[in-house]
C-alpha cells in the first residue's frame, strides 16, 4: 500500500521541508510550557496561517521524550460515516519526514468489531488529521524513528458511540507512553456556515462567538461527556471536532469509572480567523488546550 501524500501541503501549509520547520520553531518557541507533559490535546486544524500560532499552544505541552505512539483522531468533513475508520496506509508524508502508522494497534483496534478502513482517496482528501503531522514531526523530530501514529477517522457519532469508542480507547489514554491528539476547530459563524448565533448582549459579534466558545471549552475542561452533549444540543455550536472530542470526554469517563480521577484538562490559547462586526461577516475559531494525569 502507497505511502499517504500530503495533499494539502502547498496550499494550506508551506511545501518547503527548511520553511516548514522555522515556522513551527517559531511559533513553538512563542507558546509557553504551562500545562503538561500532555496525555492528550485539542487543537485546531485550519490552514496555518490561521491557526499555527494557536495550534503552538497544545503542542508545546508535549514531552517528547515519553510519546512512543500518537492518535490522531479526526473529524470527517467528506464522508458520512456512522463509526470510527483507520488508515490503510503504512506511512504519512510529510515536508519534514514520513511517519510511520502502528499496524499492530490498527489490528488490536479492528479485532473490536467496531472500526471500519477508509480507503486512499477519503484518507488524502481529508485535512483533519493531515495538519496534525507537521506539528507532531516537529515535535516528534528528536526522537523520530521512536514512535509511531494510529490515525483514526471519526464519523457522526451519537452520545451511546462516543460513550463505546472512549471506553474502547481508555486503556491507549491511560498508558503514559501514548499521546491522544484530538483535531477541532470551534465556532464556524455566518451565513455560509448556516449559523448565525448572537446574543446581543455581549455587543460586538466576535465577543459574542467567544462568550459561546468558551462556555463549550469551560464545560470541556470538566471533562463531563453529558454537559458537553446538553451544551451543544442547546447552542448547535458549529464545532466541527465535536465528536473526537467527545470520544475523549468519553475515555475520561471510562477511566473516572475505573476509579481514576486525576486528571485535569486546561485551555491554553483561543483565537478566531476574523472578528466579526456585522450579519454578512464570518469566523471560525480556534481553541488549544492540553490534559494532563496527575501522578
Amino acid at each position: 500500500m502507497p505511502a499517504r501524500r500530503a495533499t494539502h501541503a502547498g496550499s494550506w501549509y508551506t511545501d518547503s521541508g527548511p520553511e516548514l520547520s522555522r515556522q513551527l520553531d517559531g511559533w513553538l518557541h512563542a507558546a509557553e510550557l504551562s500545562h503538561g507533559p500532555a496525555r492528550a490535546i485539542i487543537a485546531p486544524h485550519a490552514g496555518y496561517t490561521y491557526c499555527g500560532a494557536c495550534a503552538a499552544f497544545a503542542y508545546r505541552q508535549v514531552s517528547p521524550v515519553v510519546v512512543k505512539r500518537i492518535f490522531i483522531l479526526g473529524p470527517s468533513h467528506h464522508v458520512r460515516l456512522r463509526g470510527c475508520a483507520l488508515s490503510v496506509s503504512k506511512k504519512y508524508k510529510t515536508p519534514l519526514y514520513d511517519l510511520e502508522i502502528d499496524t499492530q494497534i490498527n489490528a488490536e483496534l479492528e479485532k473490536t468489531g467496531q472500526f471500519t478502513w477508509m480507503d486512499m482517496k477519503t484518507d488524502e482528501d481529508e485535512h483533519s488529521i493531515e495538519m496534525h503531522l507537521p506539528y507532531i514531526a516537529k515535535v516528534m523530530e528528536d526522537y523520530k524513528d521512536q514512535f509511531t501514529i494510529v490515525p483514526i477517522l471519526v464519523g457522526s457519532l451519537n452520545p451511546e458511540q462516543e460513550a463505546q469508542y472512549g471506553a474502547l480507547l481508555s486503556p491507549y489514554l491511560m498508558d503514559p507512553t501514548n499521546l491522544f491528539v484530538i483535531s477541532s476547530d470551534f465556532c464556524h459563524w455566518g451565513q455560509r456556515f448556516n449559523y448565525t448565533y448572537y446574543d446581543r448582549s455581549c455587543g460586538a459579534i466576535h465577543k459574542s462567538i467567544e462568550r459561546l466558545d468558551k462556555q463549550g471549552m469551560d464545560i470541556i475542561e470538566t471533562l463531563s461527556p453529558q454537559a458537553f452533549t446538553e451544551y451543544l444540543r442547546k447552542y448547535n455550536n458549529t464545532i466541527c471536532g465535536r465528536h473526537p472530542i467527545g470520544v475523549m470526554l468519553g475515555a475520561c469517563r471510562a477511566l473516572q469509572d475505573q476509579g481514576y480521577d486525576k486528571m485535569n484538562f486546561k485551555f491554553l490559547k483561543y483565537a478566531q480567523s476574523s472578528q466579526c462586526e456585522d450579519m454578512e461577516d464570518s469566523s471560525v475559531s480556534y481553541a488549544s488546550g492540553s490534559l494532563v494525569f496527575e501522578i
